[in-house]
């Protein structure tokens, strides 16, 4: 029988480099690590370089507490010509759009702040009726994405390399398509524009100072050594409240039971999710209700 792989529980965080897919990452990190199982956090595009957290067997059920985070970003905003997909990856479609001046871009950059309704640019990976929006362009199939809501909570210029060029950095909501942001702002401007470049400085907790290059993964030899990259499995929930259950409560709550509130100070947690942890082990992620502390994910360690 063909061994899958070790189990391998944590979090590698990649300075992930353009012109390599998030899958693609997925896929190298589980062959260096011989791990049986793994996965990204937030998909970045090709052209995209940054952030990018891989969870690691039982990581992998705190996925989304990574994904619901908010995002920061620092993109290259080229006016004057479009692109079929808002980026550097795309084909100039129009050109001669007017460059707007350094003020102009500073004072347009305000109107995008708080919460706003954009759509998604149809070279995506959302799915419509099953596939993929952007394997539905490339067959030749129009592709219509409902808009959506999204949360700007920073947008600023950071400075201007080129006369048609505006270096700006974002903090975010989950969902936020930067591609489609950039685009609107061009058009607020009364022009056009694409992405020449994107890179992801944070998701969720994970920032610039938690990754490490594939190359430098690489150079490795050992893979045990490797596997000592990874952070704890606990990591991402550094902002997450947690509670210290007992051992016979703890012992409930892997089989999938709920406990008593009773012997916790939780009160004021009703409604929320938050860790459960027994002698400093993650035991579940539970929700906290009015007489029952319910899990709704376990650990397996």
């Amino acid at each position: 029988m063909k061994h899958k792989g070790d189990k391998v529980d944590g979090w590698l965080v990649i300075d992930k480099v353009a012109g390599m897919g998030s899958t693609q990452v997925v896929g190298k990190t589980r062959h260096l690590l011989h791990a049986s199982k793994n996965g990204h956090c937030g998909t970045l595009d090709p052209f995209a370089t940054g952030v990018l957290p891989i969870a690691f067997g039982e990581a992998t059920k705190l996925i989304p507490y990574v994904t619901d985070g908010d995002k920061e970003y620092e993109f290259w905003l080229k006016f004057g010509s479009e692109t079929d997909s808002l980026d550097c990856d795309g084909n100039i479609i129009t050109e001669g759009g007017k460059i707007p001046t350094e003020k102009e871009v500073k004072d347009v950059l305000p109107l995008f702040l708080g919460e706003i309704v954009q759509i998604p640019p149809a070279y995506s990976a959302i799915k419509i009726e099953g596939k993929r929006a952007y394997d539905l362009v490339r067959n030749g199939q129009e592709v219509k994405i409902p808009e959506r809501k999204i949360c700007v909570y920073e947008l600023n210029l950071l400075d201007m390399p080129e006369s048609d060029i505006a270096h700006c950095k974002v903090r975010c909501s989950k969902g936020t398509y930067v591609r489609t942001l950039g685009a609107d702002i061009a058009k607020k401007l009364g022009t056009i524009g694409y992405l020449t470049a994107l890179r992801r400085t944070k998701c969720g907790i994970f920032d610039l100072s938690c990754t490490i290059l594939l190359e430098n993964l690489e150079k490795i030899e050992y893979v045990g050594e490797r596997q000592k990259e990874l952070l704890s499995v606990i990591t991402c929930l550094r902002d997450i409240v947690d509670i210290a259950v007992t051992e016979a409560d703890a012992a409930k709550l892997k089989q999938g039971q709920g406990v008593s509130p009773k012997n916790y100070q939780v009160s004021h947690l009703i409604g929320k999710e938050v860790s459960a942890t027994c002698n400093g082990n993650l035991v579940a992620m539970v929700r906290i209700e009015d007489t029952r502390i319910s899990p709704v994910r376990v650990f397996n360690f």
